[in-house]
This record gives structure tokens, C-alpha cells and sequence, in this order.
């Protein structure tokens, strides 16, 4: 298969950058039981120990509100299921994230019916361990969240959660000790270093960096584990989703960006290097574009309709990368295209 290469012109860099498309695309991948079928999915993550995929979905819907579907799917990596659980415990799965002894911690972003949220820890068999936050209670204080959109755990067990998701959500970072106490929290919402706007995806990097994906001010946010900024990214686009590998690449999939709201940059997941936060690679988003694309230039919270392509991505030791979709509710997997 040719390897597409695609050239954007920044005019406010006066710059033109391309980058290929080395991927092939298979969303057909993972076997659903039977008489199951995708809902919208952002929350993907891969226990790096065994290079299995974890995926919450919303219950073959937008929500798992009233639903007895069970959300969570644990798959190899050839798309076969080896677990599936969860139902009637969520209102809406978000973020995901596997620590390194394989545990499944899972962000629930809305407060519906006694439930949502709060980030809930599983053993990976499913058992509940820890959960943080008051189910169905939203606020601001030191135990409770309002529409918290990703969770990370820190090598030496501190959890960190991305609480906000626009519009009169919370626009902070919360730490958190390895036992679930609060040590602090920072940011507020604003465009200025270590605010926020949608602080919708964590990653750290191989020297203990925090990552933030900040997705409606179009910029990667990196702080220290204290909290302290250190520098920001605009390269890599409105960032819905970041991983970064054992070899130092970094993958941010953009769910938004378009010629109004982020000019010079569309949708698509980009793909880079962490020593020097160069782009190296783009896949293009190559669903429909809504036809609504005009109308939220500047909206920070888009409706399901509203928004293309990934979301959730993690990638593999042998190249492949993981995708989980809202709009389209789909689960892709982008495989090395043979040349």
C-alpha cells in the first residue's frame, strides 16, 4: 500500500510541515459477544505487561444510564475478548488507564442517577479496589469531582486525574497518594500557563513529566508531579487523547481541530518524539466531517455529533496503535502498512 503523505501550510508559522501515513486502518478487529455492537468510546488503555487493549464503552450507546450492558472489554491483541464487565456501575466511562500491576482505573465523567463522577480502580478480574470521588455528587473540594475525563497513576502509585470537561466543569489537575488521599490540586480555567480548558488526557513521559492534553486551548501541557509548569506544545494539535511509549514516541489523537477553531491543523492522530516534540508522522481522520463542522468554532464541549475521528489511542511494542472513537462509535486498530 503507498504511504499517503500529508502537507499542512501554518500561517502563522509561515511553515510547511508533512508528514506520511505509514498506517493501515482495520475497525473490525475486536470480537463483540454476540448481539453487542459498539457505543461511543474514549476511554482505551493497554496493560503493557501482557500488550492486551482495555475499553470502555458506553454501553452500545452515548450512555450507560439505565443500561445492562457491561461497558469494560478487555481484548488481545488479535480482537479476541477475554473479559467483559461493569454493567450498572456507570453513567459515562471516559478515561482509562492499566498501572503497572495490570489494575484498570476508569474515570465516570457524568453525575446521573446516584452515579458518575468519580474514577473507580478494578483488579483485573473486575473487583472493585478503590474509588474515588462521591457517585452522583459534583464539586470542587478534595473529594469530590465535576466531569473528571482521565486518570494516570504515577510510577511510585500517586494517581493523577484530569477533573473538567468544559463548560462549567472543573479545570484542574488532582493528586492524589497511592492510598487515595488528597495531596493537592492546581489549575483553573483559563489559557494561561497551568490553566485549563478541557484538560481531557494524561501521559507521563520516561523522566516522571506530566502530560496534560488542555484539548480546547490546542496545546499540550507539561508540568512536574508538583504541579509546576514546565512548558507547553501546540505542534500535536487539540489533543483528546495522549500515550507515550517505552521508545519516546508520543500519540495524540484529535477529535476536533478544523480550519475555524484551530487553523492549520485537522483531524487525525499525530505521532512524534518526545526529545524534541517533533511531528513525524499523521494519520488523517477519514470519517464524514458533521455537517455542523462551521458551527462551533469555538465551543470547548461538542456534542457527540459534533466531533470525529479518535479520541482514546495507545499503541504497542510492535508498532500497532489503538484508537477509541465517540462520534462514530468505533474501535480501530492501525497496523504498519506493508510497502
Amino acid at each position: 500500500m503507498r504511504t499517503i503523505t500529508l502537507c499542512l501550510f501554518l500561517v502563522s508559522a509561515g511553515q510547511i510541515f508533512c508528514q506520511p501515513n505509514p498506517y493501515d486502518a482495520n475497525d473490525q478487529w475486536a470480537q463483540l459477544p454476540a448481539g453487542r455492537k459498539w457505543g461511543s468510546a474514549s476511554a482505551i488503555a493497554i496493560d503493557r505487561r501482557t500488550g492486551n487493549i482495555w475499553v470502555a464503552d458506553r454501553c452500545g450507546a452515548n450512555s450507560c444510564a439505565a443500561s445492562t450492558d457491561n461497558p469494560i472489554f478487555e481484548f488481545d491483541p488479535s480482537g479476541k475478548l477475554l473479559k467483559n464487565f461493569g454493567a450498572g456501575m456507570f453513567a459515562t466511562p471516559h478515561g482509562m488507564y492499566v498501572d503497572k500491576d495490570g489494575n484498570l482505573w476508569v474515570t465516570d465523567q457524568v453525575a446521573r442517577d446516584g452515579k458518575g463522577n468519580q474514577v473507580t480502580k478494578f483488579s483485573p478480574d473486575g473487583k472493585v479496589l478503590m474509588t474515588l470521588g462521591k457517585a452522583g455528587v459534583t464539586g470542587e473540594g478534595p473529594d469530590t469531582f465535576n466531569s473528571p475525563s482521565a486518570v494516570i497513576v504515577a510510577p511510585n502509585g500517586d494517581i493523577f486525574v484530569a477533573d473538567g470537561h468544559g463548560g462549567n466543569t472543573n479545570a484542574r489537575v488532582v493528586k492524589f497518594s497511592g492510598t487515595g488521599k488528597f495531596i493537592k490540586a492546581w489549575g483553573k480555567k483559563g489559557t494561561g500557563p497551568g490553566e485549563f480548558d478541557t484538560p481531557h488526557a494524561l501521559a507521563f513521559d520516561s523522566k516522571g513529566r506530566l502530560f496534560v492534553g488542555d484539548r480546547a486551548n490546542r496545546r499540550i501541557q507539561i508540568f512536574d508531579q508538583d504541579g509546576n509548569f514546565l512548558e507547553q506544545w501546540k505542534q500535536f494539535g487539540g489533543p483528546s487523547g495522549i500515550f507515550i511509549d517505552s521508545r519516546g514516541m508520543i500519540y495524540t489523537a484529535d477529535s476536533q481541530s478544523n480550519q475555524k477553531n484551530n487553523p492549520g491543523f485537522t483531524r487525525g492522530i499525530r505521532i512524534g518524539r518526545i526529545k524534541d516534540g517533533k511531528v513525524t508522522a499523521f494519520i488523517p481522520d477519514t470519517m464524514p466531517t458533521p455537517e455542523s463542522d462551521d458551527h462551533y468554532a469555538n465551543s470547548s464541549a461538542l456534542p457527540m455529533s459534533d466531533t470525529s475521528g479518535p479520541e482514546g489511542v495507545v499503541a504497542d511494542a510492535k508498532g500497532n496503535i489503538y484508537a477509541a472513537v465517540v462520534g462514530q462509535q468505533k474501535l480501530i486498530k492501525y497496523v504498519p502498512a506493508k510497502h
